[in-house]
């Protein structure tokens, strides 16, 4: 076995190709898509020498086994797991030699809820529209992986560099999501504003990478006629009919005909990205100036 490509064993409950995504396609109906925890994706490809933007795996929950068809540099990181190289325990977080052939086992997530796996050299499936990042919502990319599929890797960049410390952030006792109100908060009663930014909601087992659904208080609304599809952005805060807060993260749709009553500052949204159902949440007004320049599709 000594072409450059990894072999899945076991895909778990949803194992997909995710990079930093495919922003600037909106006007286009494309949605940005990307993994849900950029820092992690980051800092596990920084672990085996990869550029930050290279394709890695996102795995949910469950985890993964996968057995590469080359030597070659591994790293798992984002939610704290167990991870084995043929029945052997290796550190998480930490960049792993192995050897061709080798079982790679990620483990269920221990805390969180999304594992990244990075290979040096990257998986190298097609990339569409400048991703390689699958997307569920419109179906470009690669399908979410299957057993038995078989991914190409990239030519490693050299050797890796020793890292001594890496800041893995822990998955969230308690989602605090900073917001500015708007664009049509104005749709909603007073109270529901009030209600907004001063209850605690939680985390809605039917969340997905389209958005972080919520349960909690009702957000009544104050203007019931339909709104024309708009224009939606990631950490919009979409609420549909049943007056339950969902915020959109990178597979969310481009346009919506819900009213959004409020924005979620993107530094905050890779905490969502972990946040496991039943994890309290919070949404906390921030000004301007705490809520960035930047906000894209």
């Amino acid at each position: 076995m000594t072409d450059r490509a990894v072999a899945v064993v076991r895909a778990g409950a949803l194992t997909t190709v995710q990079d930093l995504g495919r922003p600037g396609h909106a006007h286009l109906g494309v949605p940005r898509s990307g993994a849900l925890d950029p820092p992690a994706a980051r800092l596990v490809n920084r672990l085996v020498g990869n550029p930050e933007p290279t394709a890695v795996l996102e795995t949910t929950l469950t985890g993964c086994a996968l057995r590469p068809r080359c030597a070659v540099t591994v790293a798992v990181g984002g939610a704290p797991c167990s991870v084995r190289a043929d029945g052997r325990a290796v550190p998480w977080g930490t960049p792993v030699r192995l050897t061709a052939g080798a079982l790679l086992e990620v483990g269920p997530a221990v805390r969180g809820v999304r594992s990244y796996v990075a290979f040096a050299g990257g998986i190298a499936v097609e990339a569409v529209l400048g991703s390689r990042s699958t997307d569920l919502l419109s179906g470009l990319g690669p399908d979410p992986l299957g057993d038995g599929a078989v991914l190409p890797l990239g030519p490693a960049a050299g050797p890796v560099e020793r890292v001594d410390f890496a800041p893995w952030p822990s998955p969230p006792h308690e989602l605090v999501l900073g917001v500015r109100l708007g664009p049509r908060d104005d749709w909603f009663t007073g109270a529901a504003r009030r209600t907004l930014t001063t209850a605690t909601y939680r985390v809605s087992a039917a969340s997905n990478r389209i958005g972080l659904r919520t349960e909690g208080p009702l957000l009544e609304r104050a203007v019931h006629a339909e709104l024309p599809s708009e224009g939606m952005v990631l950490g919009a805060v979409q609420v549909p009919p049943d007056g339950q807060p969902v915020v959109f993260l990178a597979d969310h749709p481009t346009t919506g005909g819900y009213p959004v009553v409020a924005v979620v500052r993107e530094s905050d949204l890779a905490a969502a990205a972990q946040a496991v159902p039943g994890t309290p949440v919070r949404f906390v007004p921030v000004g301007a100036e705490g809520f960035g320049a930047r906000h894209g599709c």
